[in-house]
């Protein structure tokens, strides 16, 4: 799953956002939260939702997209089997950036593990 890749491994389309809010189970965190189901086809897609109320900075939003990019790369194989939605629920600083992509990775081990464990969440 890659979030920066191919189109195909990308959630596009209002639709597919709502769908998925709606059905998805939620980890949350102090600055995330992650919305997952599991994917129709694989490899599962990503999404992500950093609002302007968030992050007024164009540049800042774009920063922290590509940290959450990694944070999901790092998190494969395990979150291929989702499709995924990481949405910034408050801003960050440049400094917090670091701790924004530990929670993601956090939040995405979870999101794994509960699979592991046969947990719906």
């Amino acid at each position: 799953m890659s979030g920066g890749g191919p189109r195909r491994f990308r959630l596009t389309g209002t639709g597919v956002f709502a769908a998925l809010f709606r059905t998805g189970s939620r980890h949350e965190g102090v600055w995330l939260q992650v919305v997952a189901a599991p994917a129709r086809s694989l490899p599962g897609r990503v999404g992500f939702v950093i609002g302007k109320k968030a992050l007024r900075n164009a540049v800042a939003r774009n920063r922290v997209r590509r940290v959450l990019r990694v944070a999901v790369h790092d998190a494969r194989p395990g979150a291929e089997a989702f499709d995924v939605i990481l949405r910034l629920k408050r801003g960050c600083t440049r400094d917090e950036t670091a701790a924004v992509a530990a929670e993601a990775r956090a939040l995405l081990s979870a999101l794994v593990a509960d699979r592991a464990r046969g947990e719906p969440r």
